[in-house]
């Protein structure tokens, strides 16, 4: 198997859509690469390049929303994708709506589901990774459906959306933490 696309079978998560703000201009990144770090403070990990316009911003501004869009976006999430946003207001050219945030700048995106409002906690594998560690100041979910469809990145233009649950609650035990 090819080394570089190891990455097709790991992605955990839902692509999800991120969107910063600096110097008056938003812009939208779709994004495939992030994990859960920590609990308590909700740290989240993610590389974004650094050719990317939204690196530059998030750098900056020490911010940004990841905002979680459901499976029937799928055309608009990969059309942010394939778009820069140093030439293009995406906002506008997907018809997005950009929201307020609580406590940050960057704004939500009122057609996604979920939004976690994150400040850039740790910059130390920036320079060699680009590997962003953020920490969720605000969160806010939609409360229907409970589990939306979302979609999933399996490399090389090829997307999953995520299947039916399988609940075993009485299965379930909290680890002491």
């Amino acid at each position: 198997m090819d080394l570089a696309g190891i990455r097709r079978l790991l992605e955990p998560g839902p692509i999800v859509l991120v969107s910063s703000h600096w110097q008056n201009h938003h812009n939208i990144s779709t994004m495939g690469w992030h994990c859960v770090m920590e609990f308590t403070p909700s740290l989240i990990g993610c590389m974004i390049t650094s050719a990317n316009h939204s690196y530059n911003m998030i750098e900056k501004s020490g911010e940004c929303v990841i905002n979680i869009p459901t499976a029937d976006m799928l055309d608009t999430i990969v059309g942010i994708g394939n778009t820069s946003g140093k030439r293009v207001n995406k906002f506008k050219k997907y018809g997005l709506t950009p929201g307020e945030a609580q406590t940050v700048s960057a704004p939500v995106i009122e057609e996604c589901y979920a939004h976690f409002e994150c400040r850039v906690a740790d910059r130390r594998m920036l320079a060699k990774y680009n590997f962003f560690i953020l920490e969720v100041t605000h969160a806010r979910c939609a409360l229907w459906p409970r589990f939306p469809k979302t979609v999933h990145y399996r490399g090389e233009g090829i997307f999953m959306e995520s299947g039916r649950n399988i609940a075993r609650p009485e299965k379930f035990r909290p680890q002491n933490l």
